[in-house]
């Protein structure tokens, strides 16, 4: 049987052998998943070595689905199901799950209330941080457009003009800091505006950087030849990431008539 001509090109899909009844959250779940992700399709009727067996009753078993979809699944995400008469006239049903956008689409029932994400070929609960993106993202917001705590006035954003002069050929003007998303109306810094300040203040804006003597981290008597930690703008981390590589890398080069044709370890667009 050729999956995909049920599922087109997706890779997300899940397939279960009947509509458990007993055990109906064993496929709620990949529901909720598929909705916070990037949808998917549920196959009725399949083992999962794809051999098709079918439904005794896809007419009940399609009601069934679709009671419990609404009940369990909050908000109720758009679904389409699909009935099929395939090898031997068998039926199978399929329901096809697009991303939604009110996210998160949370699994209610059996005293709890839970997220699932799609991560391979599983449905796993999201946790805090990945529930925190979920919000966000059903409120058609990201982190870096959340404004922070911090004024606009107290920092300085030289590096975000110089990087922005060489790029353009231009200067950066003050009214850029609001169209870029740097800054509210109020003053207040976007989290961007916070990441991309000189002296930022957002503590988790670090780059760790070691050379390790070998190819892994026990080479010899000496573990590591050069290390580096780095703090300020995403702009700073940038300059200095790419500056600690250039300077633990080896630039063989040979010589031409009129010039020299430098052989590095690493090509400049694989550093950045």
């Amino acid at each position: 049987m050729d999956l995909k001509k049920f599922i087109g090109e997706s890779t997300e899909y899940d397939k279960k052998q009947a509509v458990e009844t007993k055990k109906p959250k064993s496929w709620l779940k990949s529901v909720s998943a598929f909705a916070n992700t990037v949808g998917g399709v549920l196959i009725f009727g399949v083992t999962d070595d794809e051999q098709v067996v079918g439904l005794e009753n896809i007419k009940s078993a399609s009601e069934y689905v679709s009671q419990k979809v609404k009940e369990r699944i909050s908000p109720f995400p758009q679904i389409v199901m699909q009935l099929h008469k395939v090898e031997d006239g068998k039926d199978i049903l399929t329901v096809r799950v697009p991303a939604g956008t009110d996210t998160p689409y949370y699994y209610v029932a059996d005293g709890v209330t839970e997220a699932y994400i799609r991560i391979g070929n599983e449905s796993v609960l999201a946790d805090a941080t990945e529930l925190k993106r979920l919000v966000l993202r059903g409120n058609n917001s990201s982190y870096d457009a959340l404004i922070s705590p911090y004024d606009y006035e107290d920092y300085s954003f030289s590096k975000l003009r110089e990087r922005y002069k060489s790029w353009t050929g231009n200067s950066m003007t003050e009214k850029m800091m609001d169209s870029f998303g740097v800054r509210d109306a109020s003053g207040k810094l976007t989290n961007v505006g916070a990441l991309l300040a000189d002296d930022c203040p957002i503590r988790h804006s670090r780059l760790f950087c070691t050379r390790w003597n070998g190819l892994d981290k026990s080479g010899g008597q000496i573990d590591a030849i050069d290390s580096g930690e780095f703090s300020g703008s995403l702009i700073i981390l940038l300059n200095e990431g790419l500056a600690f590589v250039k300077r633990n890398m080896k630039t063989m080069w040979k010589k031409t008539d009129d010039s020299r044709i430098e052989m590095p370890d690493y090509c400049e667009r694989s550093k950045l």
